[in-house]
C-alpha cells in the first residue's frame, strides 16, 4: 500500500489544490455579477468598484481595518456545555458545529478583540456570517456579557459588528433567552456611561435586531445592508401588500430615522473614531 500513500495520494492532493486555487482566482460579485479579480476584490476591502456592493467581510481583515497595527489583543471566549437539546435535524447539532469550526476556525460565531482605534481604545466584538449564519446561540450571548464586561473594565467604549441571521433554532428557548441577557449587559454599560456604537452589516436580522443590535448609542450602517426581523416575503405575506424595492436596506431605515448614517467600509473607521472623540469630550 505504500505506493498509493507515497506516490497517488500526494498527485490526487496537488491536483484538487491546483483546481481550488484557480477556482477562487475571480469573484463574482452577487449585486451586478462582476467578475472581479480577487486581489483587487481583497485590496478594495471585499467592495465591489462596479456597483459598490459591500461583500462579506473575515474577522482577521475587519479586525485589521478599524483597530490600530500593533494594539489589536483577542479575547478568549468560554467554553459551554454543548448541544445541551441533543437537537438533530438532518444532522446533528454538536456535528454542524464541528463542521463550522473546521471551516471558519472559530470557537463560536463571534469574536472579541480590544485595540485602539487612532490611538482611542475600544472593545470590539464581530459576529462571523460564515459560521451557521451568525446565529445567537448560548456562547454569543456570553460572549457579548464579556465583551461588555470587558468595556467597563477598561473604562472605553464598545463596538459591535453584526452580521447574523438571528437566533440559533438549534438551541431553542436557550438562544432566545440570549435576547434579554444581552440587553442586560448592554444595560450595565449605559449605566457607566461608556459608549455603545453598532455597525450593521449585511444582514442583520432576527433576535439579533430585536436586541442588542438596536441599543446602540449610535447606529451606523454598510451600505446595502439588509436591516430587519422578519423577512421580507413574510411581511408581504401577512400585510398583504407589496413592499418598496429597497424595503429593509440600510438606506431606506436612514430615511426613516431608524439609523443614523449609512458609512462606506472604507470610511468606517476615520467617522468611528470621531465619534470616540466625541462622547470623550
Amino acid at each position: 500500500m505504500n505506493w498509493i500513500t507515497d506516490k497517488v495520494l500526494p498527485r490526487f492532493k496537488a491536483l484538487v489544490k491546483k483546481e481550488d486555487s484557480e477556482e477562487i482566482l475571480w469573484i463574482k460579485c452577487k449585486s451586478c455579477d462582476q467578475m472581479i479579480f480577487h486581489k483587487e476584490h481583497d485590496a478594495n476591502l471585499n467592495v465591489c468598484k462596479s456597483c459598490g456592493y459591500h461583500d462579506f467581510m473575515k474577522i482577521e481583515n475587519r479586525t485589521k481595518l478599524l483597530l490600530d497595527m500593533d494594539t489589536i489583543e483577542s479575547i478568549p471566549i468560554n467554553m459551554i456545555k454543548e448541544d445541551p437539546l441533543n437537537f438533530k435535524d438532518l444532522k446533528k447539532y454538536s456535528d454542524r458545529l464541528k463542521i463550522a469550526r473546521n471551516k471558519s476556525d472559530l470557537y463560536d460565531a463571534i469574536s472579541i478583540k480590544y485595540g485602539l482605534i487612532e490611538k482611542k481604545p475600544c472593545v470590539l466584538l464581530l459576529f462571523d456570517f460564515s459560521f451557521m449564519g451568525g446565529s445567537m446561540g448560548r456562547s454569543v450571548g456570553d460572549a457579548i456579557i464579556k465583551a461588555v464586561d470587558t468595556a467597563i473594565e477598561k473604562e472605553c467604549a464598545l463596538l459591535i459588528v453584526p452580521s447574523s441571521g438571528g437566533a440559533r433554532m438549534q438551541e431553542g428557548i436557550f438562544s432566545l433567552m440570549q435576547m434579554p441577557r444581552s440587553i442586560v449587559a448592554i444595560q450595565k454599560l449605559k449605566e457607566k456611561s461608556l459608549p455603545y456604537i453598532v455597525l450593521l452589516s449585511n444582514p442583520t436580522t432576527g433576535g439579533v435586531t430585536a436586541s442588542f443590535a438596536m441599543l446602540g448609542d449610535v447606529h451606523l450602517a454598510e451600505p446595502g445592508a439588509v436591516i430587519g426581523f422578519a423577512g421580507r416575503r413574510v411581511i408581504e405575506e401577512t400585510v398583504k401588500e407589496k413592499l418598496p424595492e429597497n424595503f429593509q436596506k440600510s438606506e431606506y431605515l436612514h430615511e426613516h430615522g431608524m439609523i443614523d448614517r449609512v458609512t462606506e467600509r472604507k470610511n468606517q473607521k476615520k467617522e468611528i473614531s470621531q465619534l470616540l472623540d466625541f462622547f470623550q469630550k
